[in-house]
């Protein structure tokens, strides 16, 4: 699992994704132990760090489970078993507020710009 995490973050931080956060979830939830939520500029560069993640992964023999929103591209959800990542613009994710819902997990911000919102 922990070089599964790893190369996404990897894959998120090379596609300079924005205000990127992991949430442990393992201790309140069963459907998975990770997620990694990341926004992106446009649609462009949603679909570029959904691409740069499945290209990894694939690359890296893991297995994807599923994959949604790809073209839609507000929200990418990707699908690796106990991780999901979510790849969203800011509205959709200021809506949503995963992190807000998911708070009961271990959140760890990963993205210094992000810290500082939250502080």
């Amino acid at each position: 699992m922990d070089n599964l995490y790893n190369l996404v973050i990897d894959a998120v931080f090379d596609s300079k994704a924005l205000d990127i956060v992991s949430i442990d979830i393992s201790e309140v939830s069963i459907m998975a132990d990770y997620f990694i939520i990341c926004s992106g500029r446009s649609r462009t560069h949603i679909q570029g760090i959904a691409n740069n993640i499945l290209e990894k992964i694939k690359d890296n023999n893991f297995k994807l489970y599923n994959i949604s929103g790809y073209e839609q591209a507000d929200w990418v959800l990707i699908d690796l078993g106990n991780l999901v990542v979510h790849v969203m613009n800011n509205e959709i994710r200021n809506f949503y507020k995963l992190e807000k819902l998911w708070s009961n997990g271990k959140i760890i911000y990963l993205d210094e710009d992000i810290k500082q919102k939250a502080n």
